[in-house]
C-alpha cells in the first residue's frame, strides 16, 4: 500500500477510534448511572458536544486548511488559543454549576474543572491532519479510548454524573500528553501568534456559523429540553442515539473523505450516481441497523444502557427513521459541495431551524417520543430538498460552463 493510501487508513481508523470513544463513553454512563444520573450526564455532554463542535469550526477546520510552510507556527497558535479560549469557557461553567443545585450543578462545575485538558487533546487531531501524520494523532486517540474506557469500567454502579464526568476528564491526561509529545517536533523553536484569531474576517467565524445552525441548533434544541421540559427527554434522546454510533462513523467519513473521491467522477451526472448510490446504500444500512437494534432482547439492551433502555428503546423507530434519511441527506451535502460548494449554507440554516421546530413542536404535542420523530421529519425535509437542490445544480450550467465538464473537488 502507498503511503497516501496509509495515511488515509490511518485517518479513517483514527474517526472511527474518536466515535468509539464517544460511544462507550455514553454506553458505560448509563450502566452505572440510574435513569436521571444519566439524565444528568446527559445534559453535560450534550454541552461538552457544543463547544467541541465549536472549537472544531473555529479553529480545526481553519488549520487543516493552511499552507504547509506555516504549519508549525499554526499549529503551535492552535494549541495555545485551545487552551486559553477552553479556559474562558471553563470559569463559565464552573459559574453555571455553582448557581444550580443538586446533581446536575456538581456535573457542570466538573466540566469545567476538566473542560481545557479534553478540547486541547482534541485538537491535536486537526494538527496532525494538517501536518499529514495521521498515525500520530491515532496513537494518542487509541489511547485515549483504552484510558477513558478503563477508567469509566473502574467507577462503582450508581456513580454520581459529577464524579463520572469528572473521571471521563482526567482520563484524557495520559492521551494529552502522549499528542503534546508527538507535536513537539513541528513545533519546536516556532513563535506562536494568538492576534489572527481574534481578527475580524477569522476563516473559523464562517465555519462557526455553518456548524451552529447546522448541528449546534439541534444539541442546544435537545438541551433545551432538559432546562425547560425535563432531564429525562434528554438521557432517552441521548440515549437512543448513541446506539446509532456507527452509522455517524461512516457519515463523518463520507463528509471528509467523499470530496476527492467523488470529485473524480466523469461529469455531473457520474458525481450525482456516485452519491445517490452512496445514499441509498446509507439509508439501507441505517433502516437495517435500527430494525437490529429493535430487534434486540431487553435483556441485552439493559446490558448497554442499563436503565435508560427501556425509554431509548420506545424512540428507537423514529431514531431509525432518522438516520435512515440522514444517510440521503448527508450525500445530497455531499455531492453539493462538489458541484457547488456556496449552495450548503442556505439549506443548513432553513432546514436546521425547522428541524428544531419540529423537535420542539413534537415534544410539546407528544412528548418525547414527538420530539424524536420532529427530529426524523426535519432530517427527511433537509434531504429532500438537498436533493430538489442537487437536481437544480444539475439542469443548469455553472457559471457559463458546460454541463457535463468535470467538477473541480471542494
Amino acid at each position: 500500500m502507498s503511503r497516501r493510501g496509509l495515511a488515509a487508513v490511518a485517518s479513517v481508523l483514527d474517526q472511527a477510534a474518536s466515535s468509539a470513544t464517544n460511544i462507550l463513553v455514553l454506553v458505560l454512563a448509563a450502566r452505572l448511572s440510574s435513569a436521571s444520573g444519566f439524565a444528568d450526564f446527559s445534559m453535560v455532554y450534550v454541552t461538552f458536544s457544543v463547544l467541541l463542535g465549536l472549537n472544531m469550526a473555529y479553529v480545526g477546520q481553519s488549520v487543516v486548511l493552511e499552507k504547509a510552510e506555516r504549519l508549525g507556527p499554526v499549529c503551535r497558535s492552535s494549541v495555545l488559543f485551545t487552551a486559553a479560549a477552553s479556559a474562558v469557557a471553563a470559569l463559565v461553567l464552573a459559574a453555571v454549576g455553582l448557581a444550580l443545585a443538586g446533581s446536575a450543578g456538581r456535573a457542570f462545575l466538573a466540566l469545567g474543572l476538566v473542560l481545557p485538558l479534553v478540547l486541547v487533546q482534541d485538537g491535536l487531531r486537526y494538527c496532525f491532519s494538517a501536518l499529514r501524520a495521521p498515525q500520530r494523532a491515532l496513537a494518542a486517540d487509541a489511547l485515549r479510548l483504552v484510558c477513558v474506557v478503563a477508567a469509566l469500567a473502574a467507577q462503582p454502579s450508581g456513580a454520581s454524573a459529577g464524579r463520572l464526568v469528572l473521571v471521563w476528564g482526567l482520563s484524557a491526561l495520559p492521551a494529552l500528553a502522549l499528542g503534546l509529545w508527538l507535536l513537539r517536533p513541528y513545533v519546536a523553536g516556532v513563535r506562536a501568534e494568538l492576534r489572527p484569531y481574534l481578527r475580524r474576517g477569522h476563516l473559523g467565524q464562517r465555519f462557526v456559523v455553518e456548524f451552529a445552525v447546522g448541528n449546534g441548533s439541534s444539541q442546544l434544541a435537545v438541551l433545551g429540553l432538559g432546562v425547560f421540559a425535563t432531564p429525562l427527554a434528554v438521557g432517552a434522546l441521548r440515549g437512543a442515539t448513541t446506539l446509532f454510533g456507527p452509522l455517524n462513523v461512516l457519515f463523518n467519513s463520507a463528509n471528509a473523505f467523499g470530496p476527492p473521491v467523488v470529485g473524480r467522477a466523469s461529469g455531473k451526472r457520474g458525481v450525482v450516481r456516485l452519491t445517490a448510490l452512496m445514499g441509498g446504500v446509507l439509508a439501507v444500512l441505517g433502516a437495517g441497523w435500527a430494525v437490529v437494534l429493535y430487534a434486540l432482547p431487553d435483556r441485552l439492551g439493559r446490558q448497554l444502557l442499563g436503565d435508560t433502555w427501556t425509554a431509548a428503546a420506545a424512540l428507537l423507530p423514529a431514531t431509525g427513521a432518522q438516520y435512515a434519511v440522514m444517510g440521503l441527506g448527508t450525500c445530497a451535502l455531499l455531492t453539493l459541495r462538489v458541484l457547488n460548494p456556496k449552495a450548503t449554507l442556505s439549506l443548513q440554516v432553513v432546514f436546521s431551524l425547522l428541524s428544531v421546530a419540529l423537535l420542539l413542536g413534537g415534544y410539546a404535542v407528544w412528548g418525547v417520543a414527538g420530539a424524536a420523530w420532529g427530529l426524523a421529519l426535519g432530517s427527511a425535509a433537509k434531504a429532500g430538498a438537498g436533493w430538489l437542490r442537487v437536481a437544480r445544480q444539475g439542469a443548469r450550467p455553472q457559471d457559463g460552463a458546460a454541463p457535463e465538464t468535470a467538477p473541480a473537488p471542494a
